[in-house]
């Protein structure tokens, strides 16, 4: 493109990603009259996030229609801030724009949900065949390093050396860990929460679980020591430590004071939680009195190598049997079974899905429209804002409701 572009935008959306393209695609559509849209990407290709989440499937949403519930249970951050605009676009919309655009989605058994395809690229190309339907212009390769007011509009310099203009500006650009998605916010007033990663799997070096990667256990109740945080849910032992779905919620609902920690805390797992499990032991006297308690786990839930090693870890013997097992041994067993303590040290990030908390305060946005209070015609979508999901679409929902708002407030604006 020449240095500068001497067209005006009526919109300009930086950020080419879930957030980004539903604003654009919603701006363009519900504009009363024709307008220009222009989506600005800095990376190569856009909607690089929807290609890799869900291992490669996009989990578009999660099955729970009711605004409240969806908001207050699922997200950590921005929860209150989120119901009135999933009463206005939740996840019912969100099922029905898709499938109006011929893309069939399925509801999997824990509610998540994803294209019958279960392939990522099937969303990409809805979304960009709507993009080219409705007019919008993308540009990849060029994002944009300043974003200035000037007089009623924008003016937006570029990172490949140019300048546009634009009526409107829509910011999504993604989480705030990196500098330049959160600079565009603070050159326009915008006073950010700090970044820290929300959704992280726990380093653990212990015996107990060293070599057992690939073994889950569902469900699973984990606790901090020393905080009030706790979450219920699948656990999957990996090569590094703990993750899975309870682990998830825990690195989401403590994201700032496990930071504060610098990740170095003590775990308690309880691996079979709401079970009678001194009384079952106990049972086993007379059941199976004869029986190795090493050979013969009570608990289906309980992988049998996970079973050895936390027999191994109540110092019972490899030979002792069931029937001549003492009252501490059986203490010691349940303590392992119950109240195992971990001592986590580091964390990883998420495959790669990579999701922040911190951002655009919800405060400084009016969340019926998505526009900043600070900012006139200046809008925020997405992972900029100060809100995270747990794992499950919930991240994408919010995507699509925010993306969504915006779109349909720019358009409003505009045609006024």
């Amino acid at each position: 493109m020449n240095a500068v572009d001497s067209q005006i935008w009526d919109a300009v959306i930086v950020g080419g990603g879930a957030a980004g393209f539903f604003g654009a695609i919603t701006c363009a559509r519900l504009s009363a009259q024709p307008i220009q849209v222009l989506i600005l990407e800095k990376a190569r290709r856009v909607l690089g996030k929807v290609a890799i989440s869900g291992g490669g499937r996009c989990n578009v949403t999660h099955h729970c229609f009711e605004p409240k519930r969806m908001a207050l249970e699922h997200y950590p951050r921005g929860n209150k801030a989120l119901i009135g605009p999933f009463h206005h676009f939740g996840v019912a919309e969100t099922i029905r724009w898709f499938e109006s655009r011929g893309m069939e989605l399925k509801t999997e058994d824990d509610g998540r949900i994803f294209p019958t395809t279960d392939d990522s690229q099937t969303v990409i190309d809805c979304l960009q065949d709507a993009a080219q339907e409705f007019g919008v212009e993308t540009r990849t390769g060029q994002g944009v390093k300043r974003l200035q007011k000037v007089g009623n509009g924008f003016e937006l310099q570029l990172t490949t050396g140019g300048k546009i203009n634009a009526r409107s500006v829509l910011v999504a650009t993604g989480g705030t860990r990196l500098s330049s998605s959160a600079s565009l916010a603070e050159q326009t007033g915008h006073k950010l929460k700090p970044a820290v990663p929300s959704l992280f799997t726990f380093h653990v070096d212990d015996p107990r679980i060293t070599g057992l990667q690939g073994l889950s256990v569902d469900p699973v109740e984990v606790s901090v020591v020393g905080e009030s945080l706790e979450s219920t849910g699948p656990l999957l032992i990996t090569h590094r430590g703990f993750s899975g779905p309870a682990i998830l919620k825990s690195s989401a609902w403590g994201a700032r004071l496990l930071a504060a920690r610098d990740y170095k805390f003590s775990l308690v797992v309880n691996w079979l939680p709401n079970r009678a499990v001194e009384e079952r032991l106990m049972q086993l006297r007379g059941e199976a009195g004869k029986r190795q308690v090493r050979t013969l786990s009570p608990f289906e839930a309980i992988p049998k190598r996970l079973w050895r090693r936390l027999v191994r870890a109540a110092q019972i013997p490899d030979d002792c049997q069931w029937a001549s097992l003492t009252v501490e041994a059986r203490r010691a067993l349940v303590e392992q079974l119950c109240r195992g303590q971990y001592e986590v040290r580091g964390k990883s990030t998420h495959k790669e899905e990579f999701v922040t908390c911190g951002g655009v305060p919800t405060d400084d946005v009016d969340m019926r429209t998505m526009e900043s209070r600070i900012c006139a015609d200046l809008y925020f979508a997405g992972e900029i804002l100060d809100i995270d999901g747990v794992t499950g679409g919930f991240n994408f929902q919010s995507a699509w409701t925010t993306g969504y708002l915006a779109g349909q407030a720019m358009a409003d604006a505009l045609g006024s």
